[in-house]
C-alpha cells in the first residue's frame, strides 16, 4: 500500500484550510499488513489546544496510474491540468492541492512535496518550479537515506528482539542438559556439548535406574537451531520418563519412538544411542536408534558397537535389536554426533569416521580424549572455521573394579 503521510507547517492564528502556500513534504510509509489500500486521503486541522501541525494523509493503490505518472514526471506536476482516471488524485484535488513535486530516487516514487493556491492568488512561475524541482532533487536523496537510516533502526531492535529470544530459549535448553553427572564408582564418565547456534539439537544424559544400573543417552535432532531444539527438549522428557519404568534400551526408544510418531514435524527425525550400564559387573546392554556408532577400546583395539534399529519419530512400531557387552578395567567408550565425523576442511574434505576411531584408540581417556578431539577438529578445520553441526561427546571409562567391600580391585596397567 504505498501511502503518503505527511504533515503541514503550523499557519498564523485564525487560519484554516487545507494545504496551502506553504508547502506539504510527505513521504511514502510502508505497505500495511495486506499489502493493499484503496485510494482516499484527509486533510487534519490542528485543533488550538493540540499545539501540532495539521495532517493530509492520501492512500494510494499499487495499480492507481498516478504513481507511474509521478515516477516519469520530468518535474513538478500541475494538477489541475492532470488527466487521470486516479482516486488519489482526486483526494488531492478536493483537498486543494494545486502543485505536486515529486521525489524520486532510482526510479522509485518515495515521496511528495504537496502545493496548494498561493495567497496572492497568482499561479506558480516557471522559476518557482525550478526552484521546487532543485530542491526535490537535494530533499530525494536526503529522505531516502532518513528511510533507511530508520529501516536500519527497525531491523536492528528485530535483531536483537530475536537474539534475546534466542538466549531465553539457550537457558531453556540448557535446563535439559544434566547439570553433573552422576558418580558412578569406579567409573568416569564425562561430556562436551556445543551447538552450532545459539540453541541446538543434540543432547545427552545419565539417567539413574533401579539397582544401582543407569542408563546413558546421546540423541541427535535433524535440522539446527530453534525447531531442533524444540524436538531435542521433548525426546529428551521423553527418554526420562520412560528409561525408569521400562529399564530396557531397546523397549525404551520403541516406546519414545510411538510417542514421537504423532506430534513430531514432517521431515524430522532423531537419532539416539541408549546404553544401560551396570556398574558393579561393567556389563552394558545397548541399542541404537540409527545413531552414530560409539567406539569401544579395549586391550586388544578399537571395535564398534553395532546394534540397528530406525531413527525415531520416523515410523510408529519400530523394534530396536539390544546386543550386549561386557567391559573391563581400562576399557572406556567414546560416544558422538555427526558434528564431529562430518565437519569439513576448506577443501570440503570430512574429518570422517576413520579419524574418530583412531582418536578413540589413544591412550587418552575422559577429558584428556575429548579435548584431543576438539584440537584434532581445529587442526583439520583450520583457524577461524565456522562449526557446521552440534558436537556432542561423552565418554565412559571402567577405570577400577570395587571389591565388595569397597575398596579399589588392583587394574592391570593398559597398553597405549
Amino acid at each position: 500500500m504505498p501511502q503518503i503521510v505527511g504533515r503541514l507547517p503550523r499557519r498564523k492564528s485564525g487560519e484554516t484550510g487545507g494545504p496551502g502556500t506553504d508547502p506539504l513534504l510527505v513521504e511514502r510509509a510502508p505497505a500495511g499488513p495486506d499489502g493493499t489500500a484503496a485510494g482516499g486521503g484527509v486533510w487534519h486541522p490542528p485543533s488550538p489546544e493540540s499545539g501540532r501541525a495539521p495532517q493530509f494523509e492520501v492512500d494510494i493503490a499499487p495499480n492507481d496510474p498516478i504513481i507511474g505518472y509521478f515516477q516519469g514526471a520530468p518535474g513538478s506536476v500541475d494538477i489541475s491540468s492532470l488527466r487521470l482516471e486516479s482516486p488519489a488524485l482526486e483526494v488531492m484535488r478536493a483537498s486543494g492541492v494545486v502543485l505536486a513535486v515529486p521525489l524520486v530516487v532510482s526510479g522509485e516514487l518515495i515521496g511528495l512535496v504537496l502545493l496548494g493556491a498561493r495567497r496572492s492568488e497568482r499561479g506558480y512561475s516557471g522559476e518557482d518550479r525550478r526552484l521546487l524541482d532543485a530542491l526535490a532533487s537535494y530533499a530525494a536523496p536526503a529522505l531516502r537515506m532518513g528511510q533507511f537510516a530508520e529501516q536500519q533502526k527497525v531491523e536492528a531492535l528485530r535483531r536483537e528482539r530475536i537474539e534475546q529470544e534466542l538466549l531465553v530459549a539457550q537457558l531453556i535448553q540448557q535446563q535439559f542438559l544434566p547439570k553433573s553427572l552422576p558418580d558412578l564408582t569406579g567409573w568416569q564418565l564425562t561430556a562436551f556439548y556445543r551447538p552450532a547456534r545459539t540453541v541446538g539439537g543434540d543432547f545427552y544424559d545419565c539417567i539413574e535406574l533401579p539397582n544401582g544400573r543407569a542408563m546413558v543417552v546421546v540423541g541427535d535432532v535433524t535440522d539446527k537451531g530453534v525447531p531442533a531444539a524444540l524436538v531435542m527438549a521433548s525426546t529428551h522428557s521423553l527418554l526420562r520418563s520412560v528409561a525408569p519404568r521400562l529399564l530396557s534400551p531397546g523397549a525404551t526408544l520403541a516406546h519414545v519412538n510411538n510417542l514421537l510418531c504423532g506430534d513430531i514435524p514432517a521431515h524430522m527425525f532423531v537419532t539416539c544411542i541408549a546404553l544401560v550400564l551396570d556398574p558393579r559387573t561393567g556389563h552394558i546392554d545397548f541399542a541404537n536408534a540409527g545413531h552414530d556408532l560409539p567406539y569401544l577400546r579395549t586391550r586388544e583395539g578399537v571395535v564398534e558397537l553395532r546394534a540397528t534399529g530406525m531413527p525415531l519419530g520416523l515410523m510408529p512400531e519400530m523394534s530396536y535389536d539390544e546386543k550386549t557387552t561386557t567391559l573391563s578395567p581400562g576399557d572406556h567408550i567414546l560416544l558422538h554426533s555427526d558434528g564431529l565425523a562430518e565437519a569439513h576442511d576448506d577443501a570440503r574434505a570430512m574429518f570422517g569416521f576413520p579419524r574418530v576411531a583412531q582418536l578413540a584408540g589413544r591412550a587418552a581417556s575422559g577429558q584428556a580424549l575429548i579435548d584431543l578431539c576438539l584440537e584434532e577438529l581445529e587442526r583439520f578445520s583450520g583457524p577461524g572455521h565456522e562449526q557446521e553441526d552440534d558436537i556432542t561427546l561423552v565418554t565412559l571409562e571402567y577405570t577400577h573394579q570395587v571389591s565388595r567391600n569397597g575398596a579399589p580391585a588392583e587394574l592391570a596397567e593398559v597398553p597405549g
